[in-house]
């Protein structure tokens, strides 16, 4: 995998990321306290973690699969 693949599949993944941890804590906050308030913090740590740790993952499963 070159680096311009590997960007879009991190910023891909960040991305559908960031929206559904976005969901996800709304509808939480709104069934759970009955104020919907999306966690900001929340939705932008899950996006940066996984949009690096998945692509890599999946680099590295790649690599090892041609062994």
């Amino acid at each position: 995998m070159n680096a311009k693949q590997f960007l879009i599949e991190m910023t891909t993944t960040a991305s559908v990321t960031f929206v559904v941890a976005a969901i996800v804590t709304y509808l939480y906050s709104y069934f759970v306290h009955g104020i919907g308030i999306v966690n900001w913090e929340t939705a932008f740590d899950m996006a940066i973690i996984l949009g690096i740790i998945l692509p890599l993952s999946q680099t590295h499963s790649d690599k090892s699969s041609l062994k």
